[in-house]
């Protein structure tokens, strides 16, 4: 007789702190990830305010980087992904950013080997550095990324600007590190909007075989949709696209 097993379990994991972001952005994250990945997923938000999430998703409370007196956790919490012993969570997890707008299937990103999967920099492709907007990793596998950067703090944030700067680093130096598919996660910025002049006459487009649209540096989902970007002499048209995939 077989034994059916079940397979294991995959999380789509983001974070909430502040009031930057509102719940309406966990919602409709949900929302996008229920309508683009198949079979069965457990959605985690790591938050220090729960109010006005949907009860779909596990809101549980962001753990403490336990950084000495003194020195800012802005820029780095993210590591607390990589704790050994997240809330007793186990499987692979998927984590993204709650200002991403999902507009393609997310099998793949399930389905791509590697034990630490990021997008490349855009910017500066020759550079190991990944952009952690979207990443994916076994839960518990790699609590030295967190625990080294504990014990060495002021080391690292002399050497790195970020936590995605030396958390690519890290695990590039264990051979760990590997990228997605370059389209499947553009950047609304850099691949999104017409070249000047024609940004003037041409609205923002869903970049080519594009599945996760990454809003990241000036201008987030709203704004795209209302043709803001915060930056001046900086114009667009409204993308309006993103109403057709950022909602519940």
């Amino acid at each position: 007789m077989q034994v059916a097993v079940s397979p294991p379990q995959r999380h789509i994991m983001c974070m909430k702190w502040g009031t930057k972001y509102g719940p309406e952005y966990v919602n409709r994250l949900y929302a996008m990830v229920k309508r683009h990945l198949t079979g069965d997923f457990h959605m985690v938000c790591l938050t220090d305010d729960a109010q006005g999430i949907r009860p779909e998703v596990s809101c549980l409370p962001i753990p403490a980087l336990d950084l000495p007196p003194g020195i800012p956790e802005r820029g780095w919490t993210k590591l607390v992904s990589f704790a050994g012993d997240l809330h007793g969570l186990k499987g692979t997890a998927l984590f993204l950013d709650v200002d991403v707008v999902i507009v393609g299937s997310l099998d793949v990103f399930f389905e791509q080997p590697g034990e630490f999967v990021i997008i490349h920099d855009y910017k500066r492709p020759w550079r190991i550095t990944g952009n952690s907007s979207v990443y994916r990793f076994e839960l518990g596998a790699h609590p030295d990324v967190l625990d080294y950067f504990r014990t060495h703090v002021e080391e690292i944030r002399h050497q790195f600007r970020n936590e995605q700067a030396y958390l690519s680093d890290f695990l590039h130096q264990q051979g760990k590190l590997s990228y997605w598919d370059a389209a499947w996660c553009p950047s609304f910025k850099y691949h999104g909007i017409p070249t000047w002049p024609s940004n003037y006459w041409k609205a923002p487009f869903i970049p080519k075989d594009a599945r996760i649209v990454i809003f990241h540096g000036e201008c987030n989902p709203p704004d795209a949709l209302a043709g803001k970007r915060n930056r001046r002499f900086r114009y667009i048209q409204p993308a309006t696209w993103v109403a057709d995939h950022w909602h519940e």
